[in-house]
């Protein structure tokens, strides 16, 4: 089956278009927001720790994220989606009146409200995705998914930028509050039916904490949990070198900006063959054959040339998303539904908040250490989570062979 065939099958899907085009429009949105907040309090303030502040804000909720998701598992999900979009779009609404410095606190709390929705929302959305999808498309799905959110991720901040530039922040808060109201338009039509959710038992602790014993006590999801973690943490602390590369190359610090968008085209490029190489390959196999290219990118970016460190960027982009969607359709796939919520709001945790511990390391270890000494230890460090995945024995559950009455299966 060619990778073509499958994504023209998906878009077919009326769900899995519908859910796709909630991704890109509501992703546009967002991605231009969280580019500019950053601007917008930087001019408001001079203030580069402030500006920072702002992703650190979008950040934090992650944190909490086993808690939050447990939301999803006690109510509907569609409802819970439409009226969480909607939610978000009203919450935007007061940055109409951020126009000097003392309105950033007001912007920041906002961020902080906006990543704990983006967190229940992006729990919500997983699970919902195995009702309203056909399961032998759920690998191509969060595939395509991925390219959506990074093409969008290569688009979006220039509108946003432009927005801003003629028109100030209010205008781009706008446009995401646009953004999440069609959003929750086409989450309104998609067609699913959802039983209603059996009344929780015992603590609330014991509820939160039901996603992360669920993923601990698998076989398969751990390590794969488990490995994307690792794999961010040391992929965000060689990205916390790229000011030393550019340096290097004797660029001015605006050439990242080019380096970003590589990458993010090899995102998009990954995203479009997920599904058949899931399907080949196995989730564990796949996810380790990212890592191991995501370990020779990061290593031969101490190479001091434009061509190496642009292709390394694309290798990048390439293999980093492999571990993530490998995890999340292995999550989609073994978690029961009644707890894939907080299961999938737990894995989120587990692989993102080691990302933010990394760029906070890699920035204090690349002012003493030399960056290119930093990427090679890093590439080889990033194939021990590749080796160890690759090397485990696959059960004939994990696989994504023609078992299924589908060859389309990605289970």
């Amino acid at each position: 089956m060619t990778t073509s065939w499958s994504v023209t099958r998906l878009l077919r899907d009326r769900n899995a278009a519908l859910y796709l085009t909630g991704v890109v429009v509501s992703g546009f949105g967002s991605s231009a927001l969280w580019l500019v907040s950053g601007v917008w309090v930087k001019d408001l303030t001079g203030s580069n720790g402030l500006a920072a502040l702002c992703t650190a804000a979008l950040w934090a909720p992650t944190l909490v994220g086993p808690a939050l998701g447990t939301l999803a598992d006690r109510v509907r999900r569609k409802p819970l989606l439409i009226w969480t979009n909607l939610g978000l779009a009203a919450l935007l609404l007061p940055l109409w009146t951020v126009d000097s410095p003392t309105g950033v606190r007001l912007l920041l709390t906002v961020l902080f409200l906006y990543g704990a929705a983006g967190v229940v929302e992006d729990a919500a959305s997983s699970a919902l995705v195995t009702a309203a999808v056909d399961p032998a498309l759920l690998g191509d799905f969060n595939g395509l998914r991925m390219t959506a959110r990074e093409g969008m991720k290569l688009v979006a901040p220039l509108t946003g930028a432009a927005l801003y530039t003629a028109y100030g922040g209010p205008s781009v808060a706008l446009l995401d509050a646009l953004t999440f109201v069609l959003a929750a338009g086409l989450c309104a039509l998609l067609r699913v039916r959802e039983e209603r959710p059996q009344p929780a038992t015992g603590s609330r602790r014991r509820q939160t904490a039901e996603g992360a014993r669920l993923l601990w006590s698998h076989p398969e999801l751990r390590p794969l949990v488990l490995a994307g973690g690792t794999t961010m943490c040391l992929a965000s602390l060689g990205s916390s070198m790229n000011y030393a590369v550019v340096d290097a190359l004797g660029r001015s610090p605006a050439y990242t900006g080019v380096m970003y968008a590589v990458q993010g085209v090899g995102s998009v490029a990954v995203g479009l063959v997920s599904g058949p190489a899931l399907r080949r390959l196995g989730e564990r196999r796949f996810a380790a054959y990212g890592i191991a290219l995501t370990a020779v990118a990061v290593a031969a970016r101490a190479v001091p040339y434009d061509a190496v460190v642009l292709a390394c960027s694309a290798a990048g982009g390439l293999g980093l998303p492999c571990v993530l969607i490998a995890a999340y359709t292995a999550v989609q796939r073994e978690i029961p539904s009644a707890a894939l919520g907080r299961a999938t709001a737990t894995a989120d945790t587990l692989m993102f908040t080691p990302n933010v511990i990394g760029l906070a390391v890699g920035a204090a270890l690349v002012e003493v250490v030399d960056h290119r000494l930093l990427l090679v230890l890093l590439g080889v460090a990033l194939l021990a989570p590749a080796r160890a995945l690759a090397h485990r024995r696959v059960s004939n559950a994990s696989r994504t062979a023609a078992r299924s009455p589908s060859d389309a299966n990605p289970a």
